[in-house]
């Protein structure tokens, strides 16, 4: 990282940290919109946080709003990150954006497992991908950004007695998007997810970017 970009230390308040900006020009983009959000939403804790990341990677304020977090999912984020949990996507695209600065674990996308269960099952690849990781998810963050029927098979693992620390489940669409979301948010696990049918990959990794980058901030305190 250059001299020029992000200055370290907690970003609630007067500095700001972006562990993806390595020019001045990147950083200056970032510290922008990040105190813009920030007058908008609010920057009372870590959840407020996560609120301007995500409503900063859609243009969109309203998505704050939509947010909707269960039982203090960034600490559970936190403690995950600190154990080098694996973090699981549904899609490469998820997979690709999430950062890999900042932390230690393994970043593993459902679309390289589960291949024959899509084909004898005939589902989608990514709840295939999901239920063959099954016995992997116990205290693993998983990412859905984009697969309702992923989100959905989560539910059913939790339901069965699986138990991630952290479930974000952001997927878009009109088809079990808005309905794969109120059924996480049923469940007794912490989740960061939104109501309706809006979300998609840039929430989730927003979501997922900003407890890594608190995260590594917390280790750079003495």
């Amino acid at each position: 990282m250059s001299k020029e970009s992000s200055p370290r230390g907690v970003t609630t308040k007067n500095t700001y940290t972006d562990l993806g900006a390595t020019t001045a020009e990147a950083y200056e983009i970032s510290r922008t919109s990040r105190a813009l959000a920030q007058k908008e939403i609010g920057d009372a804790d870590y959840e407020d946080r996560v609120r301007q990341r995500c409503s900063i990677a859609v243009g969109d304020f309203a998505m704050a709003g939509l947010l909707r977090f269960t039982k203090n999912p960034v600490e559970a984020g936190l403690a995950a990150l600190s154990r080098a949990a694996p973090l699981v996507t549904d899609i490469r695209m998820v997979q690709v954006g999430i950062q890999k600065k900042g932390h230690s674990s393994p970043v593993l996308c459902a679309l390289d497992y589960g291949a024959d269960l899509a084909e004898s099952r005939e589902i989608t690849r990514s709840s295939a991908g999901i239920l063959a990781l099954k016995d992997q998810l116990a205290g693993s963050v998983i990412v859905v950004g984009n697969a309702p029927s992923a989100l959905h098979a989560i539910c059913d693992l939790v339901r069965v007695g699986c138990r991630p620390a952290l479930v974000i489940g952001t997927p878009v669409g009109f088809v079990k998007a808005a309905e794969s979301k109120e059924e996480l948010r049923s469940l007794d696990i912490p989740s960061i997810s939104n109501e309706g049918t809006r979300g998609g990959t840039p929430v989730a990794v927003a979501a997922i970017n900003e407890i890594i980058t608190i995260h590594a901030e917390l280790k750079r305190q003495p």
